[in-house]
């Protein structure tokens, strides 16, 4: 089994995410066997810009290896999530929406022709549907609500490059009353009917 981890919460000590994403790895993973793959894009990656849009929409024989050279990132992304059988990813809320750098990750991982293409209907995913269970992370911000702006733009951009098995794991209100709601959240981990 192969099992892709992201994290994007830009805090590492003392990260309910994080330590949540490990709870469930563990749980997908009794044995101890599968490869996890680690993401970390709280330790950055690059910004979609001009350029790279140019060589993602060059045809690939067609590519300069300047070109080719802006689409590797994005490509080592897009074949983690190819090669995973499971994905973890874990989303603080961050001013009412996702971090920056999971944004990012987004913009390089969305490429024509290679994770979803258009047709004379809208556009279909063209990832291979697999389990993919997100944790969401928030201080003070109700997850769901109407103020929640990342839990649906996530479970949208997912479905749109054909991701559509998607488990949302709720840790709100972790500001407010946080022994109380990690050990909730923990709780639902444990708890959690794996796909």
């Amino acid at each position: 089994m192969n099992i892709l981890r992201i994290d994007s919460s830009a805090r590492y000590s003392d990260s309910v995410g994080r330590d949540l994403a490990s709870r469930l790895i563990e749980r997908l993973n009794p044995n101890g066997d599968a490869t996890v793959t680690s993401r970390d894009l709280g330790a950055g990656l690059s910004l979609l810009d001009e350029p790279t849009i140019g060589a993602a929409f060059t045809p690939p024989e067609a590519r300069s290896a300047d070109q080719a050279e802006l689409l590797t990132e994005g490509q080592q992304m897009i074949d983690e999530l190819k090669a995973a059988d499971a994905v973890v990813i874990a989303m603080p809320i961050y001013n009412f929406s996702a971090p920056a750098s999971l944004k990012a990750w987004a913009d390089l991982v969305a490429r024509v022709g290679v994770t979803f293409q258009y047709t004379e209907t809208g556009p279909v995913g063209l990832l291979e549907d697999k389990p993919v269970y997100v944790i969401v992370t928030s201080g003070g911000v109700p997850i769901s609500s109407p103020a929640d702006w990342a839990t649906g733009w996530l479970t949208q951009f997912l479905g749109f490059i054909g991701l559509t098995s998607v488990t949302v794991v709720e840790a709100g209100e972790l500001n407010m009353n946080p022994e109380a709601a990690t050990a909730a959240a923990q709780q639902v981990v444990a708890d959690l009917a794996l796909v």
